[in-house]
């Protein structure tokens, strides 16, 4: 565990940007959206069901959909159409990897607050992403808004979540989520019109990594890392996953790696480091006999939002 569960999550969660891209140049992105989930759901399912896992029933069971609906209709979507706009598999990473710095932007909802640090982190990691998509010759505009979308719905998703069900069974959660969502790519599927996979080799091969590494074997092992260590330890892994995402896809997909998507790799980590950190405790003060008001919770970070990373 200690040797090998790290990098092993590490390589397990870049690969699913690198094989997403294989995906949709195989098929069409919303026909590799219903396949993911029309296999993982049952067996996730299955899982839970193994494991005894507790199901959410009535109205936490609507939250959980909602959520669900947020995580994977609303991001996977958009980044896979997004892939099918040919944006590189590092600037969607470095998308991703700023969504604990989003959801501290929705903390009122939650009742935080953005301390100076994150809100310098964030601009980093803007100025990151902005770097490593300069650099990208066959990029559009519209890429870049559904990278924004689809951080959008994991972010949202995210807040809700913690809002509405926070103890939530996380087994239970994923295999919904999962489950809930394939209808519901299946209408897009429909929507779209387009069912020509040109390439079934490639999407069989890509959409059964999908489905067992990314979406169950990231889960398992994400899981049994927070078990045994703490959430900060295992919160670090995700600095290290858009540099090898940019390695992966180099070697892979023949993604190129300019220098300004390199400098971009390291603006965009250093910012997600420091938007990431929450500010320094402060010693006590004596107080008046005087209550003091009460303070507000710090905005999440990367090991607070994990518990809703994992059900993602």
């Amino acid at each position: 565990m200690d040797g090998v569960a790290q990098p092993a999550f590490v390589l397990m969660w870049s690969s699913a940007f690198i094989v997403g891209i294989i995906g949709v140049g195989a098929a069409p992105p919303m026909v590799v959206l219903f396949a993911r989930y029309a296999f993982a759901g049952p067996l996730l399912v299955l899982y839970g069901l193994a494991v005894h896992a507790v199901w959410p029933r009535g109205r936490e069971l609507r939250h959980v959909i909602v959520a669900g609906l947020l995580m994977q209709i609303v991001q996977f979507g958009a980044f896979y159409t997004a892939m099918g706009e040919h944006v590189p598999a590092v600037v969607i990473a470095l998308m991703q990897g700023l969504n604990p710095v989003v959801i501290a932007l929705f903390s009122g909802v939650l009742g935080e607050h953005i301390t100076r640090r994150q809100w310098v982190g964030f601009g980093i990691g803007g100025i990151g992403v902005a770097l490593a998509v300069s650099d990208q010759s066959a990029f559009s505009w519209m890429g870049l808004l559904l990278c924004v979308i689809g951080l959008l719905g994991l972010s949202l998703g995210t807040v809700y979540q913690k809002k509405f069900t926070p103890t939530v069974d996380s087994r239970a959660a994923t295999a919904v989520h999962q489950l809930a969502s394939a209808p519901f790519a299946a209408m897009l599927v429909l929507l779209s019109g387009n069912f020509h996979i040109s390439d079934p080799g490639r999407f069989g091969v890509s959409l059964t990594w999908m489905v067992l590494m990314n979406s169950m074997g990231a889960f398992l092992l994400l899981n049994a890392m927070l078990r045994r260590w703490d959430a900060t330890r295992v919160g670090k892994l995700f600095f290290a996953t858009p540099v090898t995402t940019a390695v992966l896809a180099w070697l892979f997909i023949a993604q190129p790696l300019h220098p300004l998507t390199i400098t971009g790799l390291g603006v965009g980590v250093i910012g997600m480091v420091l938007a990431s950190r929450r500010a320094p405790a402060r010693p006590a003060q004596p107080e008046p006999a005087a209550q003091p008001a009460p303070t507000a919770q710090p905005a999440p970070t990367v090991p607070d939002a994990l518990p809703q990373l994992a059900r993602a």
